[in-house]
């Protein structure tokens, strides 16, 4: 099996076809990416593994994708910890190179799939919608202690970025309508109590497995999944963690409405609050609950339906 190993950073791409093969380096730039791809191209590598390093890997992904050659975008946390295990302590752009193609190799991975085009441009413009929300959120937290002309010079920039959002709100929907199967999709997620519009368009741009895995492998993925912590006679709590934080927050705040305006979660609510549950956890487990429901709609192409009615 060969396995390459890409080290990413801003300038270069450190690269090696097995744990104990020499590492070579590229320029982190337009035809350095050309000729890597061309070089694994002639390879034709099993599995070429990638760390995620906050966007630098973006260009040689989509070349990747481009060219036809499967990718494994990895968590750094992951491979750090492979390696850790391995007695591997010190740490260089090499070294990562080599553990990378490794841990391809040994791993149970599943290829990525890489955004291109209005995939890649909704992406963005979703993350960008984000990014002014939490800018909102920060400017009203600091109006309580603003003195009154800061006050107004906090309202008005408010006003500008709410317009933004609402801008981009516009562009999202747009590209979404200009594909029928996701409008489709669209349109059954917003027919679920609670899920609206905000909440949809993050399913649908963030999350595009819905429907096409089963219920644990979906809130695995999302990280609303519970993970044991048992050793001996001892019985841990069970935590989530990992998974992919948009459509777990968008799924949380759909939840924390739904608890009082949803029946079928409303119900549940009620029932493990009743039960001691914290209502942290309670909510975790209807987010886990909502994403069950969705996953099995978008499955089945069928609409939510009212219980009680």
């Amino acid at each position: 099996m060969i396995s390459i190993g890409i080290d990413v950073s801003k300038l270069q791409l450190d690269w090696a076809a097995g744990p104990e093969a020499s590492v070579e380096r590229v320029a982190n730039h337009r035809r350095g990416i050309r000729a890597l791809v061309r070089r694994l191209s002639q390879l034709k590598p099993d599995r070429i593994v990638v760390e995620s390093t906050g966007g630098y890997e973006r260009p040689l992904l989509q070349a990747l994708a481009e060219a036809g050659l499967g990718v494994v975008l990895v968590n750094p946390w992951r491979v750090r910890r492979f390696g850790e295990g391995l007695g591997k302590l010190a740490k260089t752009d090499a070294i990562d190179a080599r553990l990378l193609a490794h841990f391809g190799a040994v791993a149970d991975l599943k290829s990525t799939p890489v955004r291109l085009g209005r995939q890649r441009l909704l992406a963005d413009l979703v993350a960008r919608r984000r990014q002014l929300l939490a800018f909102i959120v920060a400017e009203k937290n600091r109006v309580a202690l603003a003195p009154r002309l800061v006050r107004r010079e906090i309202a008005s920039l408010i006003q500008i970025l709410e317009r933004r959002v609402a801008r981009l709100d516009r562009k999202v929907d747009a590209l979404l309508g200009e594909d029928p199967e996701r409008s489709q999709v669209g349109e059954l997620l917003r027919s679920v109590p609670r899920v609206g519009p905000a909440v949809a368009r993050t399913l649908l741009v963030d999350l595009p497995e819905l429907g096409a895995l089963g219920r644990r492998e979906i809130a695995s993925l999302v990280g609303v999944a519970p993970f044991a912590r048992d050793s001996g006679l001892k019985r841990g709590l069970r935590y989530t963690r990992a998974g992919r934080a948009s459509p777990r927050t968008a799924l949380y705040m759909a939840s924390v409405t739904g608890a009082r305006c949803n029946p079928v979660l409303h119900a549940l609510y009620q029932r493990l609050r009743a039960a001691g549950k914290p209502p942290k956890l309670a909510l975790i487990a209807l987010a886990r609950k909502l994403l069950t429901i969705l996953n099995a709609m978008v499955r089945e192409q069928t609409p939510w339906r009212d219980p009680h009615a």
